[in-house]
């Protein structure tokens, strides 16, 4: 019994030393999704409302599971040094239920990227109709104009049935040089054609998710999957050191 005890021991040290290192991993990775969400909320609100019929809770959700992650971390790190089997359990729980969370929400996205899509098309096609160059929508508009270098939602003639174009004509925020943007260009459709960007935003944004849906997919699965390590590694120790307790008896 004591020589089986004294070859498990590096065995436990060896499991905790790993389930140490991924916890620290762990608990980065739930600082990085706080700070996305926090930075999403307070640096991209505009721009989201733009992706979205209504409020957005992706923010929200971002900052939730990274503030919970941080916490759990931080108690996978204790529960690793204290070596407690139910403490291992619990955490072994927390991690089953991020991967199913990371999952599910990797499946959403990547089933549901066209009704984004054709969200994302009502939402900017509105924007651009009711465009008055001074609330929210309109300055995301405008940044997403500038970003992209592109002009309306599928070309620049899409401003000409905007209410704002009767007044002051295509926003300066399409025009291709700053240096050459005329009032009086960007009021006559015929001349604005040579100072505007030509490709509309709709395609470049599409295009673009299309483009890194794979890039997107491929590192939340991967994020996902990478739970189970620390939940096998959990559940390893956490029988170890409940055998090793047991032998001692």
């Amino acid at each position: 019994m004591a020589s089986r005890r004294m070859a498990t021991k590096p065995v436990i040290f060896c499991l905790k030393s790993l389930l140490l290192l991924y916890c620290v991993v762990f608990w980065v990775s739930g600082v990085v999704l706080l700070s996305v969400g926090l930075w999403w909320s307070f640096m991209l609100g505009p721009y989201t409302s733009l992706i979205s019929s209504g409020p957005s809770i992706a923010p929200f959700v971002l900052t939730g599971t990274g503030a919970a992650i941080v916490l759990f971390g931080l108690f996978g790190c204790y529960a690793t040094c204290r070596g407690r089997c139910w403490m291992l359990r619990l955490y072994a729980v927390f991690l089953t239920l991020v991967f199913m969370t990371e999952l599910i929400a990797g499946i959403s996205g990547f089933v549901f990227r066209h009704e984004i899509q054709g969200t994302f098309l009502t939402t900017y096609s509105e924007a651009v109709m009711k465009y008055d160059g001074r609330d929210d929508r309109s300055l995301a508009v405008d940044g997403v104009q500038r970003r992209l270098h592109c002009c309306g939602v599928y070309n620049y003639t899409s401003w000409l049935s905007s209410v704002y174009f009767p007044v002051s004509g295509i926003p300066a925020s399409c025009c291709v040089s700053f240096a050459d943007c005329r009032d009086a260009e960007l009021r006559n459709a015929t001349l604005a054609a040579r100072i505007v960007h030509k490709q509309g935003c709709y395609e470049l944004v599409t295009s673009s998710i299309e483009g890194n849906m794979g890039i997107i997919a491929g590192v939340t699965f991967g994020i996902a999957f990478s739970q189970l390590i620390g939940l096998g590694l959990s559940c390893c120790l956490s029988r170890f050191i409940s055998a090793n307790q047991y032998e001692m008896v």
